[in-house]
């Protein structure tokens, strides 16, 4: 269809020959916001990395609209200049100020001139509440701080899809909402995106549709109102059971603040 951003057709991949992705399909709309979820191990991930060429794939094909985008290792990174990609690692440059770190990216790897990069990193840093940040090091800023600088970053690039992977794994429980606001806001404006989170009651609030892998390939898809009330599987029933999310022992709070807009 010709909203498709992504296409994901019937991949493979082994590590010393164990099958961590075993024939997953996937496809992604335009503006559309899927969430992945599932236990440690079932390849959420791995399947992320394979998206965005840091993993080869064994078997299948990864189309990006209509380019096949799959087995394409010497030229991915001008692929990567459209499927965007943030870690629960920040990987910021730890020399570089938080601005250099922000234009690095389109002004080397897009040519776009230094002011005018500057000016919209300016613009979403306020957004996100960081305006001030903009000339210190990263060692000067908490893990929520980095991971919403990271975010920046990459919509600095104007990607088509935005993959984010366990994003808030690296916080502290009270930095964890912060972010997510940040990427609710994202969704909220339109941004495409594919999520990996063990954040249930965010993926809940975020996802237009949710994921489910088990030992690496898709068992169970839906809306998310399906998936966290009434999920098909007998596994899936036990995978909400093992979150405070499904025992209601505690909640992250996800207030969204439209700092991006529409």
């Amino acid at each position: 269809m010709s909203d498709t951003i992504l296409q994901v057709n019937d991949i493979h991949k082994s590590f010393d020959g164990t099958g961590v992705l075993r024939g997953v399909s996937l496809e992604i709309r335009e503006g559309e916001v899927v969430v992945i979820v599932g236990p440690s191990g079932c390849g959420k991930s791995t399947l992320l990395r394979c998206i965005n060429g840091l993993e080869t794939i064994d078997k299948g094909e990864i189309w990006l609209r209509d380019e096949k985008i799959s087995g394409r290792a010497k030229d991915f990174h001008v692929v990567r200049q459209k499927i965007g990609m943030v870690f629960q690692s920040y990987d910021l440059f730890p020399h570089m100020k938080v601005m250099d770190n922000l234009l690095l990216g389109p002004t080397k790897a897009l040519g776009k001139p230094r002011q005018e990069v500057e000016q919209e990193a300016l613009q979403m840093l306020e957004r996100v509440g960081l305006k001030e940040k903009a000339h210190v090091y990263p060692r000067t800023l908490s893990g929520g701080q980095k991971q919403r600088v990271a975010l920046v970053r990459a919509m600095l690039m104007h990607p088509e899809i935005l993959l984010l992977d366990e994003i808030t794994a690296a916080l502290d429980p009270e930095m964890v909402s912060e972010v997510l606001n940040v990427v609710i806001d994202l969704a909220r404006g339109g941004m495409t995106m594919a999520i990996v989170t063990h954040e249930m009651r965010f993926a809940e609030a975020v996802a237009d549709r949710v994921l489910f892998l088990e030992e690496g390939v898709v068992l169970e898809e839906g809306t998310p109102e399906a998936f966290f009330h009434a999920p098909a599987t007998e596994r899936a029933q036990r995978f909400l059971q093992s979150f405070t999310y499904a025992s209601k022992r505690g909640k992250t709070e996800v207030q969204p603040k439209n700092t991006f807009g529409d």
